[in-house]
């Protein structure tokens, strides 16, 4: 099989795939220098990758963050993405800012540890109450029920003063009542007993005695009888207003009830208390927490352990360049526009001496003229002719 030549000056030219190169951009590395860095290809491969990974996981977990807000998936999914691609570009912002001369920087080393750390960790909830979600339904479903509790002693505290007063003013009632029935009983009984004869006089049948305390008996029936109705009244009404109160309260309740819920925030409460009396528990989620922050923290670890190579030099050599490139164009467009400027000095100077020398004789003629006209006019003065030509033929300095 016979070998196709290729120059020296060819034969390392490479073509990376189009993953290679999407990569290559998650890792903010430029393409033009880095396809002849050999060594470097691999390890901003690897960064890229990184970079992949936190985007996927960012996404992933703020897509379960908007669920538990919204009812719309799709509107959770978008919303997913959009936080992630924001991710994504903080995460590209800081690794562009890691280079091999400022990696033994520490403020803006620890800058982005402290932006990496806080958004791994708020990464990281979603990720854990996705994890846990079936202990944390649990969780949540008691702490509801505590809540619930929690409003019925609130509610009772609230009507517990005017409950109490209507209580006790239905019970002085309730005693009066049975006092004054007490009274009607016995005197009930003793005319039963005068007139069966087994009290009072012994004697069987209605006699005055009989008489007397059946009148008594009916006296106090009749003032019993008066008192419950007008009091009556005032129980209907004590126990119309406690009726209203316990509906209130359960207006209330209700209410309450429809605001609880699985949210976000509920379901981190319900981790929190899940966690406080479960140490096994408390370990195992530091550690997932700890992992997951890793995952946000990757692209950065990555860049900084990494060791550099010629791709990274060669971008501070080609800045170096372009700026010097830039500095000499200004300064030839310098030079050009200071040219420009002296040509055009030295050309308008002489168009203007040619202007003066032209209109020379001109102006001697117009002067004579002017005292050609003084001369014969005996009435204008010498001031007067002074200031004419002043105004017609000197000349008005530039502003």
């Amino acid at each position: 099989m016979t070998e196709r030549n290729v120059p020296i000056s060819q034969r390392e030219i490479y073509e990376p795939s189009q993953l290679t190169e999407f990569l290559w951009w998650l890792s903010t590395a430029e393409r033009e220098i880095l396809v002849d860095s050999v060594v470097d290809r691999n390890r901003y491969r690897i960064i890229g990758m990184t970079v992949l990974a936190t985007w996927l996981f960012a996404t992933f977990t703020w897509t379960y963050f908007f669920s538990t807000i919204v009812d719309s998936l799709v509107m959770a999914i978008a919303l997913g993405i959009f936080m992630g691609f924001i991710i994504l570009t903080i995460d590209r912002a800081l690794i562009k800012g890691i280079t091999k001369f400022n990696k033994k920087k520490f403020t803006p080393l620890l800058f982005r540890a402290l932006l990496a750390i806080t958004i791994g960790t708020f990464m990281a909830q979603p990720a854990v109450l996705y994890m846990f979600d079936k202990e944390i339904k649990m969780q949540t479903s008691l702490d509801n029920e505590k809540r619930k509790m929690v409003k019925r002693q609130e509610l009772d505290s609230l009507y517990s003063n005017r409950k109490n007063e209507l209580l006790a003013q239905k019970e002085k009632i309730k005693t009066e009542l049975e006092n004054k029935y007490a009274d009607v009983d016995k005197a009930r009984a003793n005319f039963l007993s005068e007139t069966d004869g087994s009290g009072g006089t012994g004697k069987i049948g209605i006699k005055d005695i009989a008489i007397a305390k059946r009148n008594e008996y009916q006296k106090l029936d009749g003032d019993y009888q008066r008192l419950l109705k007008a009091e009556q009244v005032k129980l209907t009404a004590t126990e119309k207003e406690l009726t209203e109160i316990e509906g209130k309260i359960k207006t209330e309740e209700t209410a309450f009830t429809l605001y609880l819920n699985n949210g976000f925030l509920t379901r981190v409460e319900a981790l929190s208390n899940l966690l406080k009396n479960n140490p096994p528990l408390q370990f195992r989620y530091y550690l997932i927490v700890f992992i997951l922050m890793l995952i946000e923290l990757m692209p950065v670890i990555a860049k900084t352990l990494l060791p550099s190579g010629s791709y990274d030099e060669k971008v501070m050599l080609r800045e170096e360049m372009e700026i010097e490139i830039a500095r000499s164009n200004m300064r030839k467009e310098q030079q050009l526009k200071e040219m420009y400027n002296q040509m055009a000095h030295e050309y308008d100077g002489e168009a203007i001496t040619a202007f003066f020398r032209l209109t020379k004789d001109d102006r001697d003629e117009k002067i004579r003229s002017f005292s050609k006209k003084w001369k014969e006019e005996n009435h204008q003065t010498f001031d007067g002719l002074w200031e004419k030509m002043k105004k017609d033929i000197l000349t008005k300095q530039e502003n």
